[in-house]
């Protein structure tokens, strides 16, 4: 257990330690969770205390209580994260990965820039730059398909930037920071949600000729270093289904 779950309240770290096992995959779909009663002498804590916990699950919309039988695990596929709770759990935990997650597919290539993208990276359109893929699974299948725009000239510094192989020594702004000699300094991240294109389809290895007619989430993220440079820019395509969450505490 973490320092971090270990300071959280004990019904939180209860509701952490299940969410964890529903996510990952290890309590099925189905499966039903310890009665208040026996979480409450598992734990070694109050009743009142183990039914608070239960609660936070239905809350997050992990399980539902059931009058009669008890609280059963739901199946619902697990929001994607963006970029920067991505950032903020590698740093945490040493892996930008979600519960139950893994990354394969990678890619790396050097390509003539779309007019988006160009746009956004401050270069000509058509210009070469880097392009990164990778894709996010889990046991529900595509969580996003990910995409990093690099400016061509830091392949010169950082020849690993266009091998189709994950990144070793850091990522590719901590690469490009040491490089430069210039720290990352702000990101600016966007949230939207597109109707699919045949192209996305693809991306999402659904069928391009038919792609589902419900719009998916679109997640954008871009890096400026401390000389005002734009040097990545990120675009996260969520697969259907898959929603975005984040949370935060109130304070009264």
């Amino acid at each position: 257990m973490s320092d971090q779950a270990g300071n959280r309240a004990p019904y939180a770290r209860i509701a952490a330690h299940y969410a964890e096992l529903i996510k990952s995959g290890k309590l099925e779909p189905g499966s039903l969770l310890p009665s208040i009663k026996n979480l409450a002498q598992e734990w070694n804590v109050s009743t009142a205390t183990a039914e608070k916990a239960l609660r936070k699950l239905r809350t997050d919309g992990l399980v539902r209580g059931i009058h009669g039988i008890g609280t059963e695990v739901l199946d619902h596929p697990a929001p994607m994260s963006s970029g920067a709770q991505r950032q903020d759990r590698g740093r945490h935990s040493g892996s930008s990965w979600g519960s139950g997650e893994r990354s394969d597919s990678h890619q790396a290539t050097m390509v003539s820039a779309p007019a988006d993208v160009a746009r956004v990276l401050d270069i000509e359109p058509g210009a070469n730059v880097i392009r990164r893929r990778r894709v996010y699974r889990d046991r529900h299948g595509i969580v996003a398909h990910s995409t990093s725009w690099i400016p061509a000239q830091y392949a010169e510094l950082i020849p690993e930037l266009v091998e189709s192989e994950r990144l070793t020594g850091g990522t590719s702004l901590q690469l490009i920071a040491k490089a430069t000699g210039r720290p990352i300094s702000r990101r600016i991240d966007t949230a939207s949600a597109r109707q699919l294109t045949p192209g996305d389809a693809e991306l999402l290895e659904l069928n391009s000729a038919n792609p589902p007619a419900e719009p998916v989430v679109v997640m954008t993220a871009k890096f400026v270093d401390s000389e005002s440079n734009v040097v990545e820019y990120g675009v996260d395509l969520g697969g259907p289904g898959r929603t975005w969450r984040t949370e935060s505490e109130v304070t009264q």
